[in-house]
């Protein structure tokens, strides 16, 4: 690599990466550590082995430093077949873990493609936002981009690894960045809302408030005499159906009931505003309606037919629906009981009890802050916090500076994934977010995800070293 792009180099990140793999490294070596078989040399520990896809990522980072950075947007599309190609594959071959059948196994190594499709589907989302002429405002633009997340998060879901397809969800983001309408992250959080919901409250009782808030913004914007007989037609509509599931001694769901007069009086409204040219935006608000009520309705269905048992128990017992505290809320407890025990300083390096006796499983993979809170406390806590947000902001920053669309976008599609994993994880271990098995980065213990955040790291640093330049 010439010394004109060695000084290019973003050391601040490049620090920021060798704090955050060290001080993970140093609490991996902590959950793993026995003194009774102080051996450091030996392929059995998880330390050693870190230590080991430390040294390929090393070699892995001086790789993509000397390669050209139009390479990568060249074959952007190539690297995202392949790793499509990947996911399907391991549905057939790959390894069940945890319940998920997402992982290759060859002897002792197992490598799990989803790390690397974060990689390609961010170089791929960048090439297509990239492209002369693009805007979110034509549908086909739009459809496109987010075609390219919808077929990984299927073939992850068909895996059975619904923490890792959700992580794809977090490009929205980086679409608003671009030019998305802000209109779009408003029925983005409606629908994690509406969701949630789904979890808590009877589906009835959501699609009649979904409906009544529907008319309700009708009323507000001028229409009032037209919604006096869609209202009745609902209202005689629902009556005569509970008085049919009374007579027939039907046992139907309330929300089916509901259903039919919402239906005809959706009809009525799409023709009112078909005759009556005033009412443009009716079309609007109906699809804003049914759309909400068919999330409800397949969030449900996902909820009970998709995820496995443990996956709902989990949800429910951080939404307080269940409590489980030796099945699925056993992490959870003793996560919060090893970082509540680390006070304000910590028990001190290797001191931790809950992690010596290893209360908490995954301790060293998708619950590694236990160690942290335990052994190093609010201060060590804060540190780790503090060193993230550092590296996100930095992120953001060089993101901007960047002269190129495509290392633009790419960079904000790095800082999305980091934050969510990182938000995700934290609030796994506190009890804020389900146990959805979301690694935190550099920290959690394993190669494949290790090389996928480094990658996904010093791709981008690549690209930074040409920030003044218009990459295509």
């Amino acid at each position: 690599m010439p010394n004109n792009q060695v000084k290019k180099i973003d050391w601040v990140v490049v620090l920021l990466y060798t704090l955050l793999v060290g001080f993970g490294w140093l609490n991996i070596y902590a959950a793993n550590f026995n003194p009774e078989n102080p051996v450091f040399f030996d392929t059995k520990f998880e330390y050693f082995k870190q230590l080991m896809w430390i040294g390929f990522s090393l070699f892995f980072v001086g790789v993509i430093l000397i390669t050209d950075s139009k390479f990568f947007v060249e074959f952007s599309y190539i690297f995202y077949g392949i790793t499509i190609f990947l996911l399907l594959m391991v549905l057939f071959f790959g390894k069940e873990v945890n319940g998920a059948k997402a992982w290759f196994e060859v002897g002792p190594v197992r490598f799990q493609p989803v790390e690397l499709c974060k990689l390609a589907t961010t170089l791929a989302v960048a090439r297509s936002i990239s492209r002369y002429g693009f805007s979110f405002n034509r549908f086909s633009d739009f459809v496109k981009v987010a075609s390219i997340l919808v077929l990984p998060m299927l073939i992850i879901i068909l895996q059975n690894d619904t923490g890792s397809a959700l992580v794809f969800a977090v490009f929205i983001l980086v679409f608003y960045r671009e030019g998305l309408s802000p209109y779009y992250l408003v029925f983005g959080l409606i629908a994690a809302v509406v969701t949630t919901l789904t979890l808590v409250v009877p589906n009835a009782t959501i699609v009649g408030l979904i409906a009544v808030g529907v008319f309700i913004v009708l009323f507000l914007k001028g229409m009032r005499m037209e919604l006096v007989r869609p209202i009745l037609i609902t209202l005689i509509t629902l009556g005569l159906g509970y008085l049919l599931r009374r007579f027939l001694e039907k046992d139907w769901p309330t929300e089916y009931i509901v259903l039919p007069g919402l239906l005809i009086a959706s009809i009525f409204l799409l023709v009112k505003s078909f005759v009556k040219r005033t009412l443009k935006k009716l079309p609007v608000y109906i699809l804003i309606l049914w759309s909400a009520i068919l999330l409800t309705l397949s969030a449900d269905y996902f909820f009970e037919e998709v995820l496995s048992d443990y996956q709902r128990t989990r949800i429910n017992v951080v939404l307080g629906l269940e409590s489980d505290p030796l099945g699925a809320g056993w992490n959870l407890t003793q996560s919060k009981i090893a970082i509540g025990s680390g006070g304000f300083m910590g028990k001190g390096f290797l001191e931790g009890t809950q992690t010596k006796f290893n209360f908490v499983p995954e301790q060293s993979t998708d619950f590694i802050f236990c160690t942290v809170g335990e052994e190093w406390g609010f201060v060590g806590s804060v540190v780790v916090v503090v060193l993230f947000l550092a590296l996100f902001l930095r992120l953001i920053f060089l993101a901007e500076q960047q002269h190129s669309t495509f290392s633009r976008v790419y960079g904000y599609g790095v800082a999305s994934i980091f934050f969510f994993h990182f938000a995700i994880n934290m609030g796994m271990t506190m009890g804020l977010a389900p146990v959805i098995g979301i690694p935190l980065p550099f920290f959690s213990y394993g190669g494949s995800s290790l090389w996928g955040f480094t990658l996904l790291l010093f791709v981008f640093l690549k690209l930074d070293t040409n920030r003044n330049e218009l990459i295509r």
